[in-house]
């Protein structure tokens, strides 16, 4: 699928690229808001990346001018602003998803995979999990419990993401560091288990099951 990448930083740039195109996007880079905004305009991108601070026009006032010029795109901002302010008005001017950095590869290629599956009408934009008691949103990427909004961290929504996609599964720990932490991932693999604690203790403790040689997994 190709992708349109719209930011100035080569420190996080170029090894995003790099990432985007080994996972198969063909990936054009821009570096500038104009750049961005005139590829987009004349391109085919089914998915656009945008910082939101950028040389020239920013993240925001690009995605107003492609939902004026009738580009629907999917359009996924990334940007060090991650207060409630700031990602309300960028989904308010047309934006599909929100991402804050510092972000995790998996996370990106997470939150891309939701909006490549929205963009061909496949896949569910909400998930259910937790006997129905709890929500996913792939597209504004917030969870919900008992229908009351839960803050989580990108790791921790990349975590649920990957449990509530196959309900009923179970993931081993391994696995889950794989998907989620990424093969490159160089820490303790135990580090799995203190992210599910952290997510017991924002939900329910009966949010997510285990069970000894088996795993990791969610109600449907």
């Amino acid at each position: 699928m190709r992708l349109l990448f719209v930011e100035d930083d080569p420190r996080i740039a170029e090894p995003t690229v790099a990432a985007l195109r080994e996972a198969g996007y063909g990936v054009t880079w821009e570096r500038t808001g104009d750049a961005g905004l005139e590829a987009a305009m004349l391109g085919d991108y089914p998915l656009v990346v945008l910082d939101v601070m950028l040389p020239g026009l920013g993240g925001f006032e690009i995605a107003r001018q492609l939902r004026a010029g009738g580009v629907e795109s999917a359009v996924l901002f990334l940007t060090a602003r991650g207060e409630l302010g700031d990602r309300v008005q960028g989904l308010d001017l047309g934006g599909d998803a929100y991402l804050v950095k510092p972000f995790a590869m998996p996370e990106l290629l997470a939150t891309l995979r939701a909006l490549s599956r929205r963009e061909r009408g496949q896949g569910a934009p909400v998930l259910a999990f937790g006997g129905g008691r709890g929500r996913l949103d792939t597209v504004a990427r917030t969870v919900s419990w008992d229908g009351q909004e839960v803050a989580v961290t990108g790791r921790e929504y990349a975590l649920l993401d990957v449990l509530s996609q196959s309900p009923e599964r179970w993931f081993t720990r391994e696995e889950l560091l794989d998907r989620v932490w990424g093969p490159e991932f160089g820490g303790e693999p135990r580090i799995v288990d203190v992210y599910i604690r952290y997510l017991r203790r924002k939900l329910a403790p009966e949010a997510i099951a285990s069970e000894r040689g088996r795993g990791y997994r969610v109600e449907k």
